[in-house]
């Protein structure tokens, strides 16, 4: 028996959704330390109703996270990392069509997860941080998200040049690991190692790395710092620039949107379809 059926099954269903619509990607933290929910849904019960809430709201996939990404965020153990995602992560795949993904830069983690059924890996590492994840990504079938990750600030860069540089590196590991190319996402990493110049010039380069590299693209901007540098809103009165920023992404072609507001962003991604295809 394939151990990773239900895992190719699950990423084949989601990557045949996107161009058929914007897909949103609800966000579910079951960490104490997130910077804009870390706490909220640590208990099993707790994440498993926001689950629910999100799927309700029309959320196209789940994006399972129990690791912090967050500056200055204190890494932990692959046993501490399942031991937070299995209680949530095994249920939800019982009781939801949904597909799941999970926001790991662990191979190991991601291979249990697989094994479960979860179709996307979510790797903020970009396919550079655990040299065995290319290979499992491979082998389980599921679809991967590869972000763009600067270590540290360079406000001499310049950013798209970068992320250009970047990705064929991370294709190029995938490539030769064995991974689909029609299984791969792109993510500009906004957030991530940024100047706040450098992450508007990444978003505003969505539709360039979408040309170039012929992949979907994938946005996460949901209530970051660079929205509040902007605003002065902290981060629960981010809505509106975080709709503001995705809706910018999608007119130049951005496919996926990761958020924590799921119906808000249904409705305003909807309206904004259908005035285009008007």
């Amino acid at each position: 028996m394939d151990r990773f059926g239900r895992a190719r099954a699950a990423a084949d269903a989601f990557l045949a959704k996107i161009g058929t619509k914007p897909l949103v990607m609800g966000i579910l933290n079951v960490t104490p330390d997130s910077f804009s929910d870390g706490g909220k849904f640590v208990l099993p019960e707790s994440a498993l109703a926001q689950a629910r809430a999100m799927a309700q709201a029309g959320a196209d996939v789940i994006d399972l996270g129990a690791e912090s990404t967050r500056p200055g965020f204190t890494p932990i153990s692959e046993e501490e990392e399942w031991a937070r995602l299995e209680p949530v992560l095994a249920p939800l795949l019982e009781e939801t069509a949904l597909p799941l993904s999970i926001d790991t830069t662990k191979a190991a983690v991601a291979r249990r997860a697989a094994v479960l059924g979860a179709a996307v890996v979510n790797d903020v590492s970009g396919l550079r941080g655990d040299p065995a994840m290319a290979e499992l990504v491979a082998e389980s079938g599921a679809a991967v998200v590869v972000m763009h990750h600067r270590e540290k600030i360079d406000s001499t860069i310049d950013i798209v040049a970068d992320m250009i540089a970047f990705f064929e590196n991370s294709l190029a590991r995938a490539q030769k690991a064995g991974v689909e190319r029609r299984k791969i996402l792109l993510d500009p990493g906004v957030g991530f190692g940024k100047t706040l110049a450098q992450n508007l010039g990444a978003l505003a380069a969505t539709g360039l790395l979408r040309e170039k590299f012929a992949l979907p693209v994938l946005i996460g901007v949901s209530r970051k710092s660079f929205l509040g540098a902007l605003t002065g809103a902290p981060a629960e009165g981010r809505l509106a620039a975080t709709l503001s920023a995705n809706l910018a992404a999608f007119s130049r072609g951005a496919d996926v949107f990761r958020v924590h507001d799921v119906a808000e962003h249904v409705a305003a991604l909807k309206v904004w379809s259908e005035i285009d295809r008007a």
